[in-house]
């Protein structure tokens, strides 16, 4: 398969998208009531800090082959969502965006495109112009990204504006006030009535990330308690945080959430996509996190059908390494564009 192929096959696959029903049968129990939700996120195995830790620290150290290193770097490249979430985006800024997602490296035609090009609610229109068909997603962050700080029908507002604009991905926040307050219950009714929200009027839908901020849910234990709220409620991804705190994606709370998703696909057989976001710079940081999925999701996960970067930097450098390795000559940061 050819390194455009590799964005290729999500394109088919999610042409006429058919999303996960919004309330699991398996868990239509444990959603009866607050007490209800509670009871089952309490009863979750407790994390193990220290061990979880020194595993992703462990597969940290993971060596990657040289032929293996060019189809990792490859796939990296078709993972990304490149990102722009700034006050001062501009049309202008968003269309170099979409081109730069759909022809990353101009001088070699085989560099895959990435996955999805991720911008705010009013830019989606102008991302999906600026692709011009390519087999590039739009994503698209809601429900008052970052803080969350909106009623509900606000965020269900801007939920729909975006969907309506063409997103074919919504990036919705938690509200982690609700959540750290025990309120589960409400989290969930939350991610369900986004989920409902992202159906078209042709009866597709917009896949659905889930972002819980894990840098301000203070534990593993409340990470582990978010993942299975948000795949109970009907994610498409569950998402780690929105790149706007002082701690983002990490590996352990990376591997944390895909503990969950391959716990879950055992219990239910649905499969959730994972995206960790903000913090992920280098190319050496990108295949730590490929490295992650595969020892602990398995290979089902590599793909970005199902794993995804939230970035902006990263894809830099997963070029400059990609032409360090086919010319054998390092071109350093003049010869890629700036974001």
């Amino acid at each position: 398969m050819c390194a455009r192929g590799v964005t290729g096959s999500y394109a088919r696959r999610y042409a006429h998208v058919v999303t996960m029903p919004t309330t699991l049968t398996a868990f239509a129990d444990v959603t009866t009531s607050d007490s209800a939700l509670r009871r089952f996120l309490h009863g979750l195995p407790g994390v193990d800090a220290v061990g979880l830790e020194a595993r992703a620290a462990s597969l940290g150290t993971r060596s990657i082959k040289t032929t293996a290193k060019a189809y990792a770097i490859d796939l990296a490249i078709s993972m990304i969502d490149l990102t722009t979430l700034e006050g001062a985006d501009t049309p202008g800024k968003v269309r170099a965006l979409a081109a730069k997602a759909v022809n990353p490296d101009p001088t070699d035609r085989s560099t895959p495109m990435t996955a999805a090009v991720c911008v705010y609610p009013d830019m989606v229109a102008t991302a999906k112009a600026g692709l011009n068909g390519a087999d590039v997603k739009v994503a698209s962050v809601a429900t008052a990204f970052p803080a969350g700080r909106a009623a509900l029908p606000v965020k269900l507002a801007d939920t729909r504006d975006a969907v309506a604009a063409g997103a074919d991905e919504i990036d919705m926040v938690i509200d982690r006030g609700a959540f750290l307050a025990g309120r589960y219950l409400e989290t969930y009714e939350l991610i369900k009535a986004v989920k409902e929200a992202c159906v078209r009027e042709d009866g597709t839908a917009a896949r659905l990330k889930v972002i819980f901020e894990t840098g301000e849910l203070s534990t593993y234990d409340n990470i582990r308690r978010a993942s299975w709220i948000g795949m109970i409620a009907g994610a498409d991804f569950i998402k780690t945080s929105t790149g706007k705190v002082g701690v983002n994606a990490t590996p352990a709370n990376t591997l944390l959430m895909l503990e969950a998703v391959r716990d879950f696909k055992a219990q239910t057989g649905i499969q959730i996509g994972v995206k960790p976001a903000g913090g992920i710079r280098t190319t050496k940081d990108a295949l730590k996190f490929l490295v992650l999925v595969n020892e602990t999701a398995g290979a089902d996960w590599l793909t970005n059908e199902w794993f995804r970067f939230g970035a902006s930097s990263l894809l830099n450098d997963l070029l400059m390494q990609r032409q360090k390795l086919s010319t054998g000559r390092y071109s350093g940061p003049d010869y890629v564009t700036v974001d």
